[in-house]
């Protein structure tokens, strides 16, 4: 048995309901096991083994209380991952589903995400099973104070500096950045996704799904295609998906899909100028539902309770390129083959993990140009990476500085990933590209520090 094989063995056994986990370990530890014959170094320093466990978790409870002045109480956690190549760093997840596989899962990921943006920054997760929606800006705050009461003596701008996630947007980091402050005394880069009147970075809201159609874009001009007169599929309706669509209009794709947890709409003509404008509104400022995008433009249609990928495998719409920006394995094997059957060429990764290894197999199968989520989606943390820089030397870069080194990191990790993909005879395969060349600059990091 490999050396990667007994791993994966072993966590399955030492943590077998933590499924998430098992399927990103699995995915990253099967495309690694090339690097363990090549460095024998990295066996002897079980290298393997110390980067599939992490550095910490932490777990708590968080009390507060509701409008009705009843306490309620939820769960917070922080896993710090590994901080071989800088802080801890890693989004914040308040959402039902919660738990600490799903955040393993989140931060294990985020490891090699950090590595493949050259900046400086380890791996990490959290968050808590509250869940944001129909509660009060009041109830909310309440709930992000509380969180922070606890989380803030495990964090700090050279120790782990937490951001957005699902369920965390500028209003939460707000609340969570005020009870941080007010508890250390203390006005540092410590949360990124800050609002710009208090140390936040231009283009940083519109980092993740800028950065996935930038990557996009780059596997598209290997082929020599571009984004110019596609149909382009996008699942989501939230901040990732909102700022993928903007970013794909402004290079001539036409995007026609749109989802939240309820339902999907199709826009034939295409969700673009005021339309985008309203998905905006209607999803950051009236907190509604997709569905009343249908209401308000006749154009489109709605389909209750089916996903994007539900409505493509059974409406068959044709289209060019998918851009999954809503959650974890939203596209399973039969909608990869839909998709396939239906003429998409090229799928990246707007969210963490949204396809299953079936859907993965199928597109690599069938030779789609595949961009995995810890490459397609690095753009949000890269940019929070330029945060924590601007916080540091205690200046704003302009709008065009940023997006311009968000566009620069974006194609590097690109160029990576192919790179890698093509020392270790994978030519063009991103999965294995990215895995393997996020994976060795921490591991080079690990054995430099000798057993710790």
């Amino acid at each position: 048995m490999s050396v990667t094989s007994e791993i994966l063995e072993k966590i399955k056994k030492q943590d077998p309901h933590e499924f998430e986990f098992h399927q990103a370990a699995e995915e990253v530890l099967e495309s690694l096991e090339p690097t363990a014959k090549k460095h024998p170094e990295f066996v002897k320093a079980k290298i393997y083994e110390r980067i599939i466990e992490p550095d910490r978790v932490v777990m708590f409870r968080v009390p507060w209380l509701d409008d009705k002045g009843e306490l309620q109480v939820n769960r917070g956690y922080r896993i710090q991952y590994n901080n071989a190549i800088g802080p801890y760093k890693g989004g914040t997840r308040f959402h039902p589903s919660v738990n600490l596989g799903i955040l393993k899962f989140l931060g294990f990921e985020q490891i090699f995400k950090n590595s493949l943006t050259t900046l400086a920054m380890g791996g990490a997760k959290g968050g808590s099973d509250f869940d944001p929606k129909g509660k009060s800006d009041a109830e909310v705050m309440r709930f992000c104070h509380a969180y922070m009461l606890e989380l803030f003596r495990h964090i700090g701008p050279d120790i782990d500096v937490p951001a957005g996630d699902i369920g965390v947007g500028g209003r939460e980091i707000g609340y969570m950045y005020g009870m941080y402050k007010k508890i250390r005394n203390d006005h540092t880069g410590v949360l990124t996704g800050k609002g710009l009147s208090f140390g936040g970075s231009l283009v940083r809201p519109e980092a993740t799904g800028y950065g996935c159609v930038y990557f996009a874009a780059e596997m598209l001009a290997t082929k020599g295609l571009d984004f110019k007169g596609k149909t382009v599929a996008i699942s989501g309706s939230g901040n990732v998906a909102q700022f993928a669509v903007e970013k794909v209009n402004q290079l001539g794709g036409k995007v026609i899909t749109l989802c939240d947890s309820s339902s999907t709409i199709v826009d034939d003509e295409g969700i673009s100028g005021d339309k985008c404008g309203y998905v905006m509104d209607l999803k950051n400022v009236q907190r509604g539902r997709i569905s009343e995008y249908a209401d308000k433009f006749g154009c489109a249609v709605c389909y209750i309770g089916e996903s994007v990928w539900d409505v493509i495998k059974n409406q068959g719409l044709k289209i060019d390129i998918a851009l999954p920006c809503a959650t974890q394995n939203e596209i399973d094997g039969s909608h990869a083959e839909a998709l396939v059957k239906n003429g998409c060429i090229c799928v990246a990764e707007g969210s963490n993990m949204p396809s299953t290894p079936e859907a993965v197999r199928v597109f690599k199968d069938n030779g789609l140009l595949f961009g995995p989520g810890k490459a397609a989606n690095a753009g949000g943390v890269a940019t929070s990476g330029l945060e924590m820089s601007q916080n540091s030397m205690r200046l704003s870069w302009t709008r065009e500085e940023v997006d311009a080194r968000l566009l620069g990191i974006m194609k590097n990790i690109h160029k990576s990933c192919l790179d890698a993909a093509e020392v270790y005879g994978r030519k063009g395969d991103y999965v294995f590209g990215a895995n393997v060349a996020g994976f060795l600059k921490v591991a080079n990091a690990m054995l430099a520090y000798g057993y710790v």
